[in-house]
């Protein structure tokens, strides 16, 4: 016969499992963080408050937003990976963290995206649109190229920051038009936005969906966007690779992911519902209006999107011999 000693480590082992399925099917049962490693009002901000409050309404618990900023992303995804697997906290991401792989150097990001964090779902991309404080005189692509050309290192280019999509992407248009434009970086796409409103630097690659009323009030000038085809927001405005820089393309694209660990029932609870989120009538209309386009992949098909991602910027990374020192 077992002792009482005995049957309570058996009775605390038999509860244990279920204890923890109980857990998992009430996820989420307290407050969810989304952590933004970006500047408020950007696209992945914007994004994250929008799915986050989706979320709370589909399962009765606060979805609140942190923006934790600085250092291209990294600030922001080193606390998400370093917090407790537990579905309490995710990372709202883009390709600025693929880019990052091989960008930075593994001291400089302190995280491995793939081994740190996993993934939970895409959300949505959108196109990118070249832009000109009014003052400098060029009207198109072609124009500003050439005057780029005449004046080496004497204009340069906004960006939220090293290793964002809107760095990256103004590197690769720099190495595939033959220019020399100098890089500032600032320390959101706020910041960088109304650093080339200002005239404070000349040129600016930003998403769509943030540029557009700055467009449409005439305080930048667009000269082209940066997708295949051209943008539904902005169908006056030429695509680059029509406009002077063949084969060019660059996006910008978000997602969710957890520290590495969570659980996997909870991965799939938020994968579910993320693609749920992304699919109403209300959202697709609203991102079309913006600009943006909606993703829903399942989570092994999300990782194998963003090794493939990783491995296209570890391409054009190495092409443009820009990793930062």
């Amino acid at each position: 016969m077992m002792g009482p000693t005995r049957l309570l480590v058996l009775a605390v082992l038999l509860a244990t499992p279920f204890a923890g399925s109980a857990s998992t099917q009430d996820y989420p049962s307290r407050p969810v963080k989304i952590i933004v490693p970006f500047g408020a009002g950007g696209p992945a901000d914007v994004t994250a408050r929008q799915i986050g409050n989706i979320l709370q309404e589909n399962f009765g618990q606060p979805f609140v937003v942190e923006n934790r900023t600085g250092a291209g992303g990294v600030i922001g995804t080193v606390e998400a990976a370093k917090s407790p697997p537990d579905g309490y906290t995710l990372l709202m991401m883009s390709n600025t963290q693929t880019a990052n792989e091989s960008l930075l150097t593994p001291e400089q990001r302190k995280y491995d995206l793939m081994r740190d964090l996993a993934p939970i779902a895409p959300v949505n991309y959108s196109d990118l649109v070249i832009v000109l404080n009014p003052a400098v005189q060029a009207k198109t692509l072609a124009e500003f190229i050439a005057l780029a050309k005449s004046q080496p290192g004497k204009l340069n280019y906004a960006s939220s920051g090293q290793g964002t999509p809107y760095h990256m992407a103004g590197e690769l248009f720099k190495a595939m038009a033959g220019i020399d434009v100098v890089h500032v970086p600032y320390r959101n796409s706020g910041e960088a936005r109304s650093g080339v409103i200002g005239g404070q630097v000349q040129m600016m690659i930003d998403a769509v969906p943030a540029m557009a009323q700055n467009v449409n009030e005439k305080q930048v000038r667009a000269l082209a966007t940066t997708g295949k085809i051209r943008s539904t927001v902005m169908p006056d405005v030429p695509t680059a690779d029509s406009a002077g820089v063949p084969g060019y393309e660059a996006t910008i694209w978000l997602g969710l992911m957890a520290p590495a660990g969570t659980p996997k029932a909870v991965i799939d609870k938020l994968n579910a519902a993320v693609n749920a989120a992304v699919k109403r009538s209300d959202v697709v209309r609203q991102w079309t209006a913006q600009g943006a386009v909606p993703l829903s992949m399942t989570p092994d098909e999300f990782e194998k999107y963003l090794r493939g991602d990783i491995a296209k910027w570890a391409d054009v990374v190495k092409k443009l011999a820009s990793k930062v020192q």
